[in-house]
């Protein structure tokens, strides 16, 4: 019984490992606290720059 348990349980772990190999966590990637200060400057320019270009075409009407 012991050997038969112990083949089943091999068996049992190499399928769950493949199975965990083909579904993938959904889980985002890691952003680094660096990395996430500048994608926020970054957005914080692109909107600087989107409100000027406005108020310049508010301007010139």
């Amino acid at each position: 019984m012991n050997r038969r348990k112990k083949i089943v349980t091999k068996f049992q772990k190499k399928d769950k490992r493949a199975n965990a190999k083909l579904h993938k966590s959904n889980k985002p990637a890691y952003i680094s606290k660096a990395e996430r200060a500048k994608l926020t400057e970054l957005e914080d320019n692109e909107q600087a720059t989107n409100e000027n270009a406005q108020l310049t075409e508010q301007t010139t009407r």
